[in-house]
């Protein structure tokens, strides 16, 4: 599985699958590719969505950021892995150091994802 530390906020400095915005008027398979290859370094092939997921992050009362998350099953076709734009590192890690608050310190909903793509992944 394919994690990066965000480089800015929200959520500077915590592990989690690469992504980010769509750009305006960008398709979500498109900006998948993008978000990745400037994440990344590596181009990749969405094979599968994985999962669909809300996140609303709060300041007190205030919404401060509001995301539609989308999780692809992807193949790498190209490139060399090394972070770039909005992510710090860049890695990859087996199913046994992609548990929720293991080293990399994910989120359960993040975890469980990780579960679900890597079961989906070995059944084909």
């Amino acid at each position: 599985m394919l994690l990066v530390r965000r480089g800015q906020p929200p959520l500077e400095g915590q592990w989690s699958l690469p992504g980010g915005v769509l750009e305006l008027g960008e398709g979500l398979e498109e900006g998948l590719r993008r978000e990745v290859l400037e994440e990344t370094g590596l181009s990749v092939e969405p094979l599968a969505l994985v999962e669909a997921l809300s996140s609303i992050v709060r300041e007190g009362e205030a919404v401060r950021y509001h995301y539609v998350i989308l999780d692809y099953l992807c193949r790498v076709t190209d490139g060399t892995l090394a972070c770039g734009s909005d992510a710090s590192e860049a890695v990859w890690v087996g199913v046994e150091g992609a548990g929720a608050g293991g080293i990399h310190g994910l989120t359960a909903a993040a975890a469980a994802v990780i579960a679900k793509a890597f079961a989906m992944q070995a059944a084909g």
